[in-house]
C-alpha cells in the first residue's frame, strides 16, 4: 500500500509538468522554424525588431528608430510580433 502513493504521483506529476512543458517547447521550435525576413518579432531581452536576414545560428533583426541592425542568437527569440491593423 506504500507503493501504491509513488507510483500514482509519477504519471500526475508526468500529466501536470513535464507534458504541458515538452507541447510549449514544440510550439517555440516550430515559431522559430517559420520565421521569415520581413517578420517582426520580440527577443527574451524585450527587444523588438524587424528581421532582415537568417542565418545559420542567429537573425539580423532591424531595430526602431534609428535603424539600428543587431544580431541575435535564433533561441533568443520569445515571440513573433503580429500587429493587427486597426479600423478607426
Amino acid at each position: 500500500m506504500s507503493l501504491l502513493l509513488p507510483l500514482l504521483l509519477i504519471p500526475l506529476l508526468y500529466f501536470l509538468m513535464i507534458r504541458p512543458q515538452q507541447k510549449k517547447q514544440r510550439q517555440w521550435q516550430q515559431m522559430l522554424s517559420s520565421i521569415k525576413s520581413g517578420d517582426r518579432v520580440t527577443t527574451a531581452g524585450g527587444i523588438r525588431g524587424t528581421i532582415l536576414a537568417i542565418k545559420d545560428d542567429s537573425y539580423i533583426l532591424r531595430v526602431a528608430p534609428d535603424n539600428l541592425k543587431i544580431e541575435v542568437a535564433k533561441t533568443a527569440i520569445a515571440a513573433v510580433t503580429t500587429e493587427e491593423k486597426s479600423t478607426s
